[in-house]
């Protein structure tokens, strides 16, 4: 008996250890729709992260997908979103439009648009959400214009990445 369970304790312990692991990444899709003349955007974060990441910046007691969630979390989403995530299209610095979020099990995805983009002929993304807060954070950018699909990996070392669409379009 003692032998049987010093093996389950044996094969346990390495089992354990890839379930204690966690990953830290984001997903950002950008799409831009010529139709709308617009640059839509869908970003996705681990609302533990995220809570961690507020919390680190002094947003306390969030409360975040619980009924007990500050009323101002959209306010403040959008204030962390204008601070870490960045878009320079057309060589010029652009502000989005924070549509709104919904919460997705354990994820929270941020809808954003930038509106009046006639032609795109260049997208700079700059990411930096949750980078000071987990070491091994990636932020994936998922780029998508027309038929051209490019994937940028952010990290810590790399918070930007440039894509020129003039040959593209």
């Amino acid at each position: 008996m003692k032998y049987r369970s010093y093996l389950i304790l044996l094969i346990s312990i390495p089992l354990l250890a890839f379930t204690i692991h966690k990953y830290y990444i984001s997903l950002c899709e950008v799409e831009y729709i010529p139709e709308k003349q617009s640059v839509q955007i869908i970003i996705s974060h681990f609302i533990d992260d995220l809570e961690i990441s507020l919390n680190n910046e002094g947003q306390k007691n969030l409360f975040l997908a619980t009924n007990k969630e500050v009323k101002n979390s959209n306010q403040i989403f959008e204030a962390y979103l204008n601070k870490h995530l960045k878009f320079t299209i057309n060589n010029k610095e652009t502000t989005y439009q924070f549509i709104g979020k919904e919460y997705d099990d354990d994820l929270v995805r941020f809808y954003l648009e930038i509106p009046n983009i006639e032609k795109l002929t260049s997208i700079e993304v700059e990411n930096t959400c949750l980078i000071k807060d987990f070491d091994d954070q990636q932020n994936i950018i998922k780029i998508k214009v027309k038929k051209f699909n490019k994937t940028l990996y952010l990290t810590k070392n790399n918070v930007k990445g440039l894509l020129n669409f003039q040959q593209n379009n």
